[in-house]
């Protein structure tokens, strides 16, 4: 008989908000192009140039938060106001962070503002990824689909 365990990883306690600056842009552009690189090449869209230049052309370091965790950057989340609702977008976690509770802190802590400014929240999700099941958890809801997201 096989049996198998499931890793749990500890969460990560001591993660910290920072503004982003300009200077962040080439680390974030590597961390999505690693996080991001198995579910675009799953639909067949992984460009590893292409990636890295569509957040360099959309960076906003003003609309843009850095998560550090011990004194090291962990990921980023931008929430940018348009269209009457804040938009959550680029929110990336270092491969080691994920599964830790993580992503969910931030995720509370992205509504709590957003919440508190009386504003509602959206986001375009790739279709098939695992970071839909995180959103639905927070009260996310699918409003629209096509083949590029879910």
């Amino acid at each position: 008989m096989a049996v198998s365990a499931r890793t749990t990883l500890a969460p990560v306690a001591g993660w910290v908000l920072r503004s982003a600056v300009a200077a962040d842009i080439e680390v974030i552009a590597e961390l999505l192009a690693t996080v991001m690189r198995a579910d675009l090449e799953r639909l067949g869209r992984y460009d590893e140039h292409r990636v890295r230049k569509r957040l360099r052309d959309s960076f906003s370091p003003q609309h843009t938060s850095i998560i550090m965790i011990d004194g090291e950057l962990a990921g980023c989340v931008t929430v940018r106001p348009a269209e009457g609702r804040q938009w959550l977008e680029h929110f990336y976690l270092a491969p080691h962070c994920q599964g830790r509770e993580v992503g969910s802190a931030v995720v509370c802590t992205v509504l709590e503002r957003t919440d508190a400014q009386g504003m509602t929240v959206g986001l375009n999700v790739l279709q098939g990824s695992a970071a839909r099941r995180l959103y639905e958890r927070h009260g996310f809801v699918v409003e629209a689909q096509d083949r590029s997201t879910s």
